[in-house]
């Protein structure tokens, strides 16, 4: 007998009907743009809409790849102009059924793939986990509805995650999401809005739980009003005269419910960018819903510290604090 789990609503019977589905995401892989390619990427990409993304302008964006620091002994490199949202897929030696979904910052005007997508990704694949690093849309690039193409992006990503389940080895039960600066704004949007409508099904994954199983937020971009948002980010997403109810809506501590699921937050105090509040602000969201959660303040580590510019400092310790608080929601 078929048994749905309480986190996807997703039975065996299920899985299988879905393979459809994620054959359909797997089968147009766009390689990573040439000048993007660095020793050690993975070829394997899943292309999150079968055609245009939602609300796409006649002239899809055309995708930019910068290396930040060119003098760099590491690849440092940014994407811009995404008009083709996807994920990399790194894929771990021996899986061990956990998956996670990686989505890199960038202020909402780049994603920055390596510092805080690909890097993690290796990590996390060295201890059994499948994961997915995303390119998402940016919100000033012609989309209909600026405000809600990146979550529709994250939201998609996730559901293709759980339809891929078993061609990955992947427990359903057990996919968590890990958002940096503004993408960590994209994760809690994700974890607090994921049952939200933000476009009509294009397939069967559709059907599927957008939810993460646990959401890990690095210095997140969370409030998207003076004196504390990020204005940069806050200017991309709803625009430099959006009214307070706009900002309000967008601001993640706002959007807590009691789907909301176990939250882990890491910042550091000196952060010159993202004001820490933001941070203390998802904290008490969390707190006022009664999610568990589970925050680290680190003295120093300024902002975009990621695993690289974290060595050293005590803010190195997050991914272990991470793993160990992780583990007791059933993650790892």
């Amino acid at each position: 007998m078929a048994t749905d789990t309480p986190a996807t609503g997703l039975n065996r019977r299920a899985l299988l009907a879905l393979g459809g589905a994620a054959a359909l995401a797997a089968t147009a892989r766009p390689v990573l743009a040439q000048d993007m390619k660095a020793a050690g990427d993975p070829d394997e990409t899943m292309r999150l809409w079968p055609g245009n993304p939602p609300g796409a302008p006649s002239t899809l964006p055309k995708e930019e790849v910068v290396t930040r620091n060119p003098a760099s002994t590491v690849p440092d490199r940014a994407v811009s102009r995404i008009g083709t949202p996807m994920m990399t897929v790194f894929r771990p030696a021996r899986p061990n059924g956990a998956a996670l979904l990686i989505i890199p910052g960038g202020g909402y005007v780049r994603v920055v793939i390596d510092k805080e997508g690909f890097e993690c990704a290796r990590r996390w694949s060295e201890k059994g986990v499948t994961c997915f690093v995303m390119r998402y849309r940016l919100p000033a690039d012609g989309w209909a509805d600026r405000a809600r193409a990146p979550l529709q992006d994250a939201q998609r990503a996730m559901r293709l995650i759980r339809a891929s389940a078993a061609k990955y080895g992947i427990d359903p039960n057990r996919i968590n999401v890990l958002g940096f600066s503004a993408g960590g704004h994209l994760a809690a949007s994700l974890a607090t809005r994921h049952a939200e409508e933000t476009y009509a099904p294009v397939d069967a994954a559709d059907r599927l739980s957008a939810r993460p199983t646990v959401a890990a937020l690095g210095y997140p971009v969370i409030s998207m009003s003076a004196p504390h948002a990020h204005m940069g980010s806050r200017a991309q997403l709803i625009g430099e005269n959006a009214a307070p109810e706009v900002e309000a809506i967008n601001a993640p501590s706002n959007r807590v419910t009691a789907e909301t699921p176990p939250t882990f937050l890491f910042h550091a105090t000196d952060d010159r960018s993202v004001p820490v509040n933001n941070s203390l602000m998802m904290y008490a969201g969390l707190v006022a819903k009664n999610i568990p959660t589970e925050m680290h303040l680190f003295e120093k580590g300024g902002h975009g510290f990621g695993l690289r510019d974290a060595a050293g400092i005590p803010a190195e310790a997050w991914p272990q604090l991470f793993d160990r608080w992780a583990a007791t929601h059933g993650w790892l």
